[in-house]
Order: C-alpha cells, then structure tokens, then sequence
C-alpha cells in the first residue's frame, strides 16, 4: 500500500511536468508545493486527524501573525509584514487572497467585530473598517497607545474580546541580555475599553504570545522559557496577580497599578516557584507546566474545545500550539480547593512551519497560522497555513488525568485492558521541578520516583485509581502508562504531566516512601568537553577558532577549517537570548543520529547537556546561558573530512548545524 501511494505521487508529478512542457510557459502560474506530501504522513497520529495544506499565492508572504474569521465566512489573517489578508473560501483548495489593509506595524493578532478589526500593533491597538466596501480598509483608528523603546523584542499581542467588549492585550519584554521593561506596562496584561481606556490587570509576564478566556471566564496566559521562567507554562491571571518575571514590576507604583509590588522583594535564590510564592502572596504559580524539550520549547495560543464533539473526544479541553515544536499539545484542566491545575499531553505534530495562532473553522476544524522568521521550528517552511481535521476515528488516549488526595484517576477514550491496567507496574511516575531564578531557563530539578502503591480498574474499564506514594504539592509529576485497550491497542501518547498545586481536601494521604533524589548536575564533564589546556599541551593550542550565534537558530560560522591533528582551541560565545551547546559529530550521517538521540533523552536530557552517550560523538561544550561562552580543547581527528557540528538542546538541530573541515 505504501508503494502504491509513492507510485500515485510520482505518477502526478510526471503528469504534471509533461503538462507543463506542452504549454506555452507564459501561461502557467502554478505553485508546486502543494504537491508535496503532508510533511506529517508518516505519524501515526494522522489516521486520527490530519492536517491540510491551504496553498497560498507565490506572491504572499503570510508570516501569520492573527486570524478570525468575519461574518460571512472569510478569514482575515494578519502578517508580521504588516497586512491583513482577507482569505475567500478558505476550506477549498483554490481559496482567493486578496488584500485587505498593509503598512502596520507587525500585528501579532487580529479579532473580528461589528464589521471590522481589531488589532495589536507593535505600539497600539487599533480599529480597521472597510466604511466604502471595495474590499480594502479606509478607517484606521487608534484605540489606545503606549510608548516603544525600539527593542527588537518589544512585541505585543492580541486583543481578546471580553463578553462586556472590553479587550486584553499583552506586552513583550524587551530583551537587552535579559528580559527588561524599557517603557511602560511592558510585561503587563492591559485591558481596554472601546472608548480607549486602559486598565492594567496584571505583571510578571516575559513573552505572552497566547491568551485568553475559559468557560467560566478566567483569564489565562502562556508563557516560555527565559529569565526567571525555567519552563514553558499556562497562568491563570486575575487582577494584581504577579506572573513571575520582576521586569514589569517598574511601573507598580503608577497610581492605576492593581499591586504594589517591588523587585526586591522577589526572592532570587533558586528556589521553587511553588516555595517563594509562600514568600510573595502576589505570585501565581502556574496552572499547567510544559516541561521544555519533553513537551514543547516556545508555547503560543490556544485554543478551548467547544465544538460538541465535532472535534472528537476532548470536550471542554484546551488545545495550546507549540511555536518551535510546530505541534499541538492537550491540557486537560481542573479546579481544585480554589486553584487551576491540570495534566499537558502530546496531541499533533507535524505542522509545517511555528505555529503561532489558531482559530475554530464553521465545521469544528482548527485552522494554523504559522511563522519561522527569526524563531526558527521543526517545520521547515518559513510560514504556512493549515487545518487540522478530525478523521472520525477516535485515538485510544489518556482523556483526563485527575488529582486525588493519594493519587490519580486517569479516564481514557476507550476501555482498557482491565488485567494489566490493575497492574501497578504498568506505570511509572516521577515528580520533578524548576528553579525559579533570573537565570535564563532552569535544569530540571529535585527528580524523584513515586511508588504506585495500586491500580483500581472501574466495571467499565474506562477508569483507573492509582494510589501513588510520594505525591509532592508544588512538583510536575510525569505519568508513564503503558495500558492497553480492551482490544489490544496500545495508547497513541502514553506519556503526561500533571502539575500539581493542591489535592482534594488539602491534605495528601499517602506517605512519601524512602526514596534517593535523583539530581540534574546541569554541567558536564567528560573525555569530549575539556575545558582546560591539556597538561601534554606544551606550547598550546596550535590553532584557535571563535564560533558564535544569530537570530534564528543559527551559528555564525556555518564552516570551520583545521589541519588533520592540530590542537585545537574552539571557544563558543553564545550571543543569543537561548540556550545552546556545540556538538561535534563523526562523518556521514552521524550528526542526524546524535540529534534525534538527544530529542529523546526525556528528563535526562539537562543533566546530560542534550549530549547522548555515543561515540559519533567526538566533541561537546556544556549547554551555555545566553550571553555567556565557553572555551574546549580537543586534538582534531587525524582523518581528513568533513565532520558536522550541532546544536543539540531539543528543536535547535534542525537549523542550528555547521561543518568542521578537516584538511
């Protein structure tokens, strides 16, 4: 079957040439990507819901940057080029794109309302209507504006339309070597009344790329990695709330500040969240941890599942796009004692650029909006859009995952296996944690296995109670279930993480059993990282190389020259606002296997620097913070040839890589 279909794929393109051979060259405008097999074919995951490609014209560059749809059925989508697009028949395959609005200011969201948008420009929100009805916007109207330092970073996002026509919007840090509020209400979630005026809710935030509001209309944000962020996240934010980063904190003692909170009270002593918001009543811990690299790398919007069922089994679910990952991932929420907290899980990868914005289509299908300009991704396109359609057929899944006072309750989309679903050994949990610090990201920390004491099965085999000892409030618990159906299948993710704040009643049940922590070192030393001269070095390195980094996931060098055998002092200056190592690799295809081997080093990844143990592994430096640089030693292999090198720390291979020339 599987040779047949790439039969059927060269047949049309064969088909296609001769077609364009026969005619006259003048007349053909036909843009050939959307020929090319779904770059997610081969997951498993499509036979579930598959992803279609919407082609767009060679001559839109749709660096996606918002969507909604109108009234009648068109989707307006913005672009980081500053237009808004305004997209006709957008579920065939020959949708019409015309033009709409352009010379914005790189709108990172777009909403629809009483026949116009709204949208969030770098330094304003504004208002564009088509009074005239040519197709094109004639008003432009500021609703309100803040002031721009002219910091790349200075990014900013929405509006979400409240039920009262109130709007939320959100305001990047600048970046400057760590996240900086230059000007005011950077880092703030703001919200805004038609009549244009402002009330600012909340601070804490670094980059709150997605937003917005559950069924019982709280507010929730996503957030990534970076300083005093060790993980992406989703916070559910009220008024006054403190989010975690003390940027914003700048602009507390403005009279319409909701709190009156300042930088130095904010603990920077590695601790846990969880532990300094015992310290700091002001600080929100996180509802949803995304631990890096396992789930995601660089979280944006979301998106809540109120389709009735027309987009299968996950009603009242949350659904939060992974920007680096170029994926979707699932987080099933509940409300314990007063507090948010939930489980994330896998959903659907394979998308073709970052995903950044998604919107619900009439049919309950998920339209994607992505980019990659300067936040590089798995996908390789620079941009693209997409939908994600549900086959009909439903995965046999964990569906939710609840917290109970000495363990968990998981509910699958199908009945299980009731034999080895009573098991205990068929799952596996570890609690783990972040360091909440102003160093950019955090080694995961305070690993610990948890006992699975027993696993009760419900009559219907569509429940199973773990009681699990060593539950910890406060902690990420990662569960491994290796259940399967009734009818033998196994589970299509059978991995989550539950963060969990608080357990009915308050109180957990179960004791913490005798266990040894297993602790993440962050730094690795090994015969293929020194970083000191060798003792044998006698007259020292006989060459010295510099290696750098770019916007993008990229190296400033891409090629790098030395002599079969020479000393070799290679320093790694990472100038980026990243994470990032340098890992130099055998011949051949060496590089490929060491990267897919570090994608899957799960929660041993940061004590190992993402470096597998391997020996297509010649040379490594340690997973660097930005703005910083180390310096490696290494005699060059006496072979000559080219011999790759990596950037290893999940997401980044794909176009973080370079060669080392051996003459």
């Amino acid at each position: 079957m599987k040779n047949d279909r790439y039969i059927n794929y060269l047949s049309v393109f064969i088909w296609v040439i001769s077609f364009l051979f026969l005619l006259p060259q003048q007349s053909i405008s036909l843009d050939l990507s959307v020929l090319a097999l779904d770059p997610a074919d081969t997951l498993e995951e499509k036979q579930y819901y598959r992803i279609e490609t919407i082609p767009i014209p060679n001559d839109v560059i749709l660096e996606v940057g918002g969507m909604s749809f109108t009234d009648n059925g068109n989707l307006g989508v913005s672009t980081r080029r500053g237009e808004v697009w305004l997209i006709e028949n957008p579920y065939s395959k020959k949708p019409i794109f015309k033009k709409f609005a352009s010379g914005l200011h790189e709108p990172l969201g777009l909403t629809y309302k009483d026949n116009g948008f709204f949208l969030t420009q770098r330094g304003e929100l504004s208002r564009i209507e088509d009074r005239n009805g040519d197709g094109k916007a004639d008003i432009f109207k500021t609703v309100y504006s803040w002031p721009l330092s002219g910091n790349y970073h200075d990014y900013s996002y929405g509006p979400v339309i409240l039920p009262n026509n109130d709007m939320l919007v959100t305001l990047n840090l600048s970046w400057i070597g760590y996240g900086e509020s230059l000007v005011k209400w950077r880092g703030w979630l703001l919200k805004i009344t038609p009549e244009g005026e402002m009330t600012p809710i909340a601070t804490g935030l670094r980059s709150p790329a997605g937003f917005g509001v559950n069924q019982a209309g709280d507010i929730f944000y996503t957030e990534n990695q970076g300083d005093w962020v060790g993980s992406g996240r989703m916070t559910h934010l009220e008024a006054g709330d403190f989010a975690g980063n003390p940027a914003g904190l700048k602009w507390a003692n403005d009279p319409a500040s909701p709190l009156k909170l300042t930088k130095e009270q904010v603990p920077n002593k590695g601790i846990t969240m969880f532990e300094a918001a015992k310290f700091v009543p002001e600080l929100k811990v996180p509802a949803i941890w995304f631990p890096h690299t396992l789930m995601g790398i660089s979280t944006s919007g979301f998106l809540i599942d109120e389709t009735a069922g027309k987009f299968g089994p996950f009603e009242g679910q949350m659904l939060v796009g992974d920007q680096g990952h170029s994926k979707i991932m699932r987080v099933f929420m509940e409300n314990v004692n007063g507090v948010y907290q939930g489980a994330c899980f896998p959903f659907r990868e394979g998308f073709s650029s970052g995903l950044l914005r998604m919107v619900w289509g009439n049919d309950g299908s998920i339209f994607v909006g992505m980019t990659s300009r300067g936040w590089a991704s798995t996908g390789k396109a620079p941009y693209g859009l997409q939908r994600l359609v549900w086959t009909g057929k439903t995965p046999f899944e964990i569906k939710e995952m609840k917290a109970l006072a000495d363990g968990f309750e998981l509910v699958f989309t199908q009945p299980v296996n009731k034999s080895k679903a009573a098991d205990p050994t068929t799952y596996k949990m570890t609690s783990f944690n972040y360091h909440y610090h102003s160093k950019y990201g955090s080694d995961i920390i305070e690993r610990q296995n948890c006992h699975i004491a027993k696993a009760e099965v419900s009559d219907d085999g569509l429940k199973v109670k773990l009681e699990i000892h060593g539950l910890r409030k406060g902690y990420i618990h990662e569960i491994k279930a290796d259940v399967l159906s009734s009818s033998g299948k196994s589970l299509l993710h059978n991995t989550g993480y539950y963060t969990l704040n608080d357990v009915p009643g308050g109180k957990i049940l179960t004791s913490m059993p005798e266990m040894t922590a297993m602790e993440n070192s962050g730094s690795v030393s090994s015969s293929k990282r020194i970083t000191k001269v060798p003792e044998t070095w006698t007259d020292g390195p006989e060459v010295s190389l510099e290696l750098g980094t770019k916007p993008g996931l990229q190296y400033d060098t891409r090629t790098l020259e030395v002599k079969a055998g020479s000393k070799v002092a290679l320093t790694f200056k990472n100038n980026d606002d990243m994470l990032h190592n340098i890992v130099i690799t055998q011949t051949g295809d060496a590089m490929e296997k060491v990267a897919n081997m570090a994608e899957n080093l799960g929660l041993d990844g940061p004590d190992k620097s993402y470096v597998p143990d391997t020996d297509l592994v010649l040379f490594h430096s340690n997973i660097l913070q930005p703005e910083s640089e180390e310096t490696i030693y290494f005699t060059a292999p006496t072979t000559p040839g080219e011999y790759r090198y990596v950037c290893t720390f999940p997401g980044h291979s794909y176009s973080m890589r370079g060669t080392l020339i051996v003459k």
